[in-house]
């Protein structure tokens, strides 16, 4: 039976959402999207952090190029759909590609209100709704000068926020009289604008645009009392209206969206709906919750299963704004018969306001102290009768019931459609399918399964508790804290160190409270690692912070000697190098010299005395150190390649070389081997390694994600390249994506199984805008990590410096 022909117009959030879920249904359709942008699908939730600069593009990526071809689809990036022919059921492109359908998905989203004062179509006002307006606000917020931003919403805040954090000087213009007065009270809004003027964004409420000044480009801001504020960029966020003009003019039903009835059919029984473009019960929607309801109820209604169909509901909202803690949900507004419950903590700059109504809560709104938020949603969403704890209610469900509140017992009595995650849409039910169905037990897997708190993160107490009331007795608890000195998860600490521009240990650890006076043995080095990583060039690697291992370019051993590896480029040597090898393990009485599985020699026996000798020696000889104790580079694993293999198909060895001078000296996460191997037959084992090269006739297979050890995989191929330049390139790139993205100790095929193969590969091998944007990154770096890795010891810069963390021997050994 052949396939039905499905067609969507629209790429965003809603239609893959949707697409996800007629997946898990049927495999009846053949699918084609057309999307206006130029690029895979995103989350457009978090386009705030990539403007900030706590997330990258390829951070937010929900479906990337491997997704769409793994389930057929044909994706026409850049192509938008100008005309819907209902009659012979076809649509064009406005590059010409004419696609029929049997049904249809219009996922057109919105457009951004732009106010027509003059000169708001001057270069440097911009609009903030996608990759490429967040695009255009990074490149001029690189100059420097001043920002504006129209409208004191969710967006614009965000938007100044953002721009903030990039070096600019921001004023945010606001015509009402508090900040976000759709979803905050006015109480609410003045600790918003309180905190944000503390930031050192300047804000104007009661402000009117009058016009955008300047000739060129955009100059100034004039508002209606005569106030005129320079201006270098001018972002407009005062409102969305769905994108509707191409279901109208194909004679759709259109009243303020493309009108659907409960199943998200439109007018036409072939042709849906779904997200900011569309209008169901006689409302519009520009929030994630409901638009993935849409996407459910269609993907059912396609696949011909019963759906009960949309229902409104109140959706919670939430500023993305780092530090920021603000929830609000249904009507705070004026009525008869409401009833108000306010309790204020000026000390933590926190209020909490409930709204009831014939003793049920109609409204919410929380600032400072928002962890009672899901409760009173709960709450409201099902119409319970709070008379009972009328008394109680403003305080939080701890203070219910009389007795010690159980957040475990709490999260299991919530009903399967409570919602968990509101960035992603994820209810209870969700979760607890995923967790009872793929046997998972950790935050992490939850969060790699289901979504859940993978985009801002606020509810992952939540999920946790959600996981331990599953699993009962059965639940281990898997620590998500770097160590006992914090309870943040190494995400959470990189994510604010580059969010903050921490640039030292101290100030990480005051910004983010640590409970100990200077951190431990676990994460001191964790930090020297992320600030290393963070800030090239800025932050002064901190040598103590570092194992006693790391400090001496040494391996310490068993019985209290030292190792010691002269570095050997993929695994070459010489007569002289030999010579010197020799002459130390005499002088210095060294008992052991064996040659190491990545292909170089071991002193192994080295006095702590000798160290800095047997270094300096060594060094006279023109050798440096192999660094076998680094999280960095080890070795690269070579074999002799076509120069003497009858076998070989390239150059091996000579790559091999080339690549560990490229990556000498450079830091990740944790250990990093690799090798290159000539031909297929794998002498050099690249199929097991962190990142290996396989050379083929037509040019280099690249591999990634092996191990060896305690835990035992094989590599998941990238690609293949056709030149060494472009192996270089990739291979570059990689390591830079997983020291950006990796946490401490972290190898790189658990990296690569939390952030997902395919993800990885349609940043670096697919996207060669991305790839060399990482690869210029990786290479910024190097010029600051590529000094003699042991010239500052053997020199007794560090010589006499043993820090406490010397004596955890144990810990420091592999």
């Amino acid at each position: 039976m052949s396939k039905q022909r499905l067609v969507i117009i629209g790429n965003g959030m809603a239609p893959g959402r949707m697409l996800e879920h007629l997946f898990d249904l049927t495999d009846a359709y053949e699918v084609t999207i057309f999307n206006a942008e130029p690029r895979v699908n995103y989350d457009r939730i978090m386009l705030s952090p990539v403007l900030s600069g706590e997330k990258s593009y390829a951070d937010i990526i929900i479906h990337g190029e491997g997704w769409y071809e793994e389930h057929g689809i044909t994706l026409h990036k850049g192509e938008k759909v100008v005309t819907i022919d209902r009659v012979e059921r076809k649509v064009t492109s406005d590059k010409g590609t004419v696609v029929s359908y049997d049904k249809l998905v219009i996922a057109t989203g919105s457009n951004p209100f732009i106010i027509p004062v003059p000169g708001h179509t001057l270069p440097g006002v911009l609009a903030y709704r996608d990759l490429d307006d967040t695009e255009g606000m990074i490149a001029a917020s690189a100059k420097g000068g001043h920002a504006v931003v129209i409208g004191g919403g969710l967006l614009g805040l965000e938007a100044a926020a953002g721009l903030k954090m990039r070096g600019m000087d921001v004023t945010v213009l606001h015509l009402m009289p508090s900040l976000m007065e759709r979803q905050l009270d006015e109480a609410a809004g003045y600790l918003l604008q309180k905190e944000l003027e503390g930031r050192g964004i300047k804000v104007k409420c009661r402000a009117n645009t009058k016009a955008i000044l300047g000739t060129d480009k955009v100059e100034g801001v004039e508002l209606e009392d005569g106030t005129v504020l320079p201006a270098d960029l001018v972002v407009m966020a005062v409102g969305i209206r769905p994108n509707a003009g191409i279901a109208k003019d194909a004679g759709l039903e259109v009243n303020r969206g493309i009108v659907t009835d409960a199943t998200m059919k439109t007018s036409d029984p072939d042709i849906y709906s779904v997200g900011e473009c569309t209008e169901v019960g006689g409302m519009v929607y520009g929030l994630v919750a409901p638009l993935y309801d849409m996407a459910k109820i269609a993907a059912h209604a396609l696949a011909g299963e019963a759906t009960a169909g949309f229902k409104h509901q109140e959706t919670p909202t939430k500023l993305k704004v780092t530090g920021v803690s603000l929830y609000s949900v249904g009507d705070f507004g004026e009525g008869e018969g409401r009833e108000d419950i306010v309790l204020r903590d000026a000390a933590r700059g926190s209020y909490k306001r409930v709204i009831l109504q014939d003793n049920k809560i109609i409204g919410v709104v929380l600032y400072g102290d928002v962890a009672d938020g899901g409760w009173y949603n709960e709450m409201l969403k099902a119409g319970k009768d709070v008379s009972e704890m009328r008394e109680t209610l403003i305080f939080g469900q701890a203070h219910q019931g009389g007795g010690s509140f159980d957040p475990v017992a709490a999260a299991a009595a919530l009903p399967d459609d409570a919602e968990i995650c509101g960035c992603n849409g994820i209810c209870k039910g969700t979760i607890v399918q995923a967790i009872n169905d793929k046997g998972l037990s950790s935050l992490s897997e939850v969060r790699t399964h289901t979504k859940a708190s993978a985009s801002c993160g606020t509810c992952a107490n939540s999920v946790e508790n959600l996981i331990k009331a599953v699993l009962g007795d059965a639940f281990q608890q898997k620590a998500e804290g770097m160590c006992g000195c914090t309870p943040l998860g190494h995400g959470e600490v990189r994510r604010v160190i580059k969010a903050k521009e921490l640039k030292s240990i101290p100030a990480v650890m005051q910004e983010l409270e640590w409970s100990t006076p200077e951190g431990c043995a676990k994460c001191r080095p964790a930090l020297n690692y992320y600030l290393i990583s963070d800030w090239p060039g800025e932050y002064e690697d901190h040598q103590q912070s570092r194992f006693i291992n790391e400090r001496v370019h040494a391996n310490i051993q068993k019985d209290g000697t030292y190792s010691v590896v002269p570095r050997m480029f993929g695994g070459l040597t010489t007569v002289e190098e030999l010579r010197a090898i020799a002459d130390v393990a005499e002088k210095y009485e060294i008992p052991t010299i064996k040659v190491t599985g990545g292909q170089r020699i071991d002193l192994l026996g080295v006095k702590k005395e000798d160290l800095l000798d047997v270094w300096s020696d060594l060094g006279d000889a023109g050798m440096i150190s192999g660094a076998a104790y680094s999280k960095g580079l080890r070795t690269v694993k070579t074999c002799v390649g076509k120069e003497w293999c009858r076998f070989g198909t390239q150059d091996s060895t000579g790559l091999g070389v080339k690549l560990e001078k490229l990556l000498w000296g450079s830091w990740s996460p944790a250990k990093l081997k690799l090798a290159v191997t000539g031909c297929p037959r794998n002498c050099a084992e690249s199929t097991c390694k962190d990142i290996g090269i396989i050379c083929v006739d037509s040019g280099y297979q690249i591999v990634y994600g092996g191990a060896a050890g305690l835990h035992i995989q094989g590599t998941t191929e990238l690609g293949t390249v056709k030149t060494e330049e472009e192996v270089l390139e990739v291979v570059g790139a990689l390591t830079q994506m997983y020291r950006e993205q990796g946490f401490y100790l972290e190898r790189i095929y658990k990296w690569a199984d939390r952030v997902g193969y395919d993800h990885i590969k349609s940043v670096i091998l697919d996207n060669l805008e991305e790839r060399r944007a990482y690869y210029e990154r990786f290479l910024f770096s190097q010029k600051f990590a590529q000094v003699d890795p042991w010239a500052e010891f053997v020199s007794g810069k560090h010589a006499h410096e043993f820090h406490p963390m010397a004596d955890l021997k144990l810990e420091a050994a592999e």
